[in-house]
């Protein structure tokens, strides 16, 4: 205490005012928190970033809303935590909405916030995690809140291919509130404690007459396995952090940067020239059975590691980052297990958004083919496959980055130029010695090319025709051979070496420079 003043001695305020800022909501609040299985947000923050390496910003700001009694209620942080720290060592921006205080409701000062860091970010070239629990717009401060939201969308957007943007729903996000985690690059969500809806199951009832939870709304695994909308679902607020500081090990900080590579020491290291005897066993005889392309991927990269990406959403397209010779790929590969790798309308736009998500942040592309061709029927061709499937040709055709092709079996039609083929720009093509490469497949192809003769045939002997002619197709046509004879693959090789060819590959590629036509930006088919 001052005692000529009466005040108190100025180190105690501070302290005095950093324990009732870092107090949040009380603790009656946390607590209900924890019983609903959710941390708190700063919480959340000390397990996301490094220990001790948390910089909080505009810790005292408050609220300027003299309404409605709010002015009687001016919390210092306003309810969001907004700052900086380390992840692995590096820089990133974080802000964490406090469900305690007004519900993680945003404000016009608490926007702010996000919009201070958020340009801090841009400035400093380091990725901008927003951890989100929120009731939305705070209702109070009417239009201000709303100009907030669009402030920090316009911000999302700015900073799009410039830094890694990641979102962790773990609570409630509704309302405008979900185009903010929407532009970003990634959304982790939790199951059963998190969910994001446009509008919410009250509404939809008053208005369409439909009766839905808010789960199976808006929930994890419906965003996760339905929509598209996120990309990792998590048991709980520890495992999603975890796992977001696992994904930045494989993004550079910036899109001037190349991302980390993680270089291995002593015997510890995974051999560059490592076999893999099982690869030349993957692809069965019988080209219409299944196998799993992901056993393919763990044989070629870094100690088996993959870190799938929209695992959940569809499935007859698999992506996601490995490392090779310890540097960060990126990986699309036709799943063969599910739906016999077509691709359709949701694979394509998975893989389109991830190919160019790599593209922009300096991530080689590793593409593992097996693929029949485009999904038919009138749902797909009713729901716009034609421009959906045109945007991973579009997003595989601008990329610069590195682009290496492994066919493993199947590439046919118009699939097969669009899953980063040789005509589009890919700098290395393989492909297995099984691979088979044509407009259609033989069964198809031999209905078109030998129909009259097929007719000709007495009936009992025409499905013996049938495979002897499909057979004969094959053989002359569909395999890797006449591609190659053309230079369309670079080469076909033993498939127990793919992870051999592929780093001797990338390391050819590391200066690679590559540029598309000077213009403001491209029409991709949205």
């Amino acid at each position: 205490m001052n005692i000529r003043s009466g005040h108190p001695d100025p180190l105690e305020e501070l302290r005095l005012r950093n324990a009732a800022a870092e107090a949040g909501g009380g603790a009656e609040r946390r607590e209900r928190q924890h019983k609903e299985g959710k941390l708190s947000a700063r919480e959340r923050i000390e397990l996301l970033l490094d220990e001790g390496s948390f910089e909080e910003l505009d810790k005292f700001v408050t609220h300027r809303c003299q309404d409605f009694g709010m002015e009687q209620q001016r919390p210092a942080g306003d309810g969001f935590i907004t700052g900086y720290g380390r992840i692995d060592n590096r820089l990133v921006y974080v802000f964490a909405q406090d469900f305690t205080v007004f519900g993680g409701s945003l404000s016009e000062t608490n926007a702010g916030k996000i919009i201070k860091i958020m340009d801090l970010a841009m400035r400093a070239g380091a990725p901008v995690i927003g951890l989100n629990d929120s009731g939305g717009a705070r209702i109070q401060e009417g239009v201000m809140s709303l100009a907030g939201y669009a402030e920090i969308f316009l911000r999302n957007t700015l900073a799009s291919g410039v830094i890694p943007q990641i979102s962790a729903i773990l609570g409630p996000c509704a309302g405008g509130a979900v185009y903010s985690p929407a532009i970003t690059d990634f959304i982790f969500m939790t199951r059963d404690t998190s969910y994001m809806f446009v509008t919410g199951p009250d509404v939809i009832k008053t208005v369409t007459h439909e009766e839905v939870t808010k789960e199976e709304l808006g929930g994890a695994m419906t965003h996760n396995s339905q929509s598209g909308v996120a990309h990792f679902v998590s048991r709980d607020d520890a495992e999603c952090l975890a796992m977001i500081r696992e994904l930045l090990s494989y993004l550079p900080s910036n899109n001037l940067e190349d991302p980390p590579r993680r270089v291995a020491t002593g015997s510890a290291g995974d051999p560059w020239d490592r076999s893999h005897p099982a690869l030349n066993e993957l692809v069965p005889p019988d080209t219409q059975k299944p196998y799993d392309i992901k056993d393919a991927i763990h044989a070629v990269a870094d100690d088996g590691g993959f870190f799938e990406v929209h695992e959940h959403f569809a499935k007859n397209l698999v992506v996601g980052f490995a490392r090779l010779d310890g540097r960060p790929v990126g990986i699309v590969a036709n799943q063969p297990a599910f739906l016999a790798g077509v691709l359709d309308i949701n694979a394509s736009v998975k893989g389109a958004r991830f190919v160019r998500f790599c593209d922009a942040f300096n991530i080689p592309l590793i593409t593992f083919e097996d693929v029949p061709g485009f999904l038919p029927g009138t749902q797909q061709e009713f729901g716009g496959i034609i421009k959906h499937g045109a945007k991973l040709l579009f997003a595989f055709a601008e990329a610069t980055v590195p682009k290496i092709t492994v066919i493993t079996r199947k590439a046919y039609g118009g699939a097969y130029c669009v899953m980063s083929s040789k005509h589009i720009r890919t700098d290395i093509n393989y492909a297995w010695p099984t691979a088979e490469i044509a407009v259609m497949g033989p069964e198809g192809a031999v209905n078109i090319v030998y129909r009259r003769e097929l007719d000709r045939a007495e009936e009992s002997q025409r499905e013996t025709l049938r495979r002897e002619k499909a057979e004969d197709f094959r053989h002359r046509f569909a395999n890797p051979y006449v591609a190659a004879e053309r230079g369309f693959i670079d080469a076909v090789i033993e498939p127990a070496r793919t992870r051999e060819k592929l780093i001797v590959a990338l390391r050819s590629l590391e200066n690679k420079r590559d540029t598309n036509p000077r213009k403001k930006h491209g029409n991709i088919p949205l």
